[in-house]
């Protein structure tokens, strides 16, 4: 997975969802449980990967991983499969 462009979604254990972009996603999964992530998940784990999404360009992930954290919750449940849009 190094070198590839991904945005992705954790859910913490207090149920919040952490949406982040890596080019090396496994790394970034040990950083964020050994407390060396992003400050928000620091205290949050352990952690359950609910998203990912690959892409060809930093730029283009960039600006999906901008566009989900623009997301209401339930927007992002809905994204990740959580909810259907006919039980809304």
């Amino acid at each position: 997975m190094a070198g590839e462009h991904v945005v992705y979604i954790l859910r913490c254990k207090d149920d919040s969802l952490y949406t982040g972009y890596t080019n090396n996603l496994e790394h970034r999964l040990k950083m964020h449980e050994s407390g060396k992530g992003a400050k928000y998940t620091r205290g949050r784990g352990p952690f359950v990967v609910v998203f990912v999404e690959k892409f060809k360009t930093k730029e283009e992930a960039m600006q999906k991983e901008y566009q989900i954290k623009q997301l209401s919750r339930k927007d992002k449940k809905l994204l990740i499969g959580e909810l259907s849009k006919e039980g809304i």
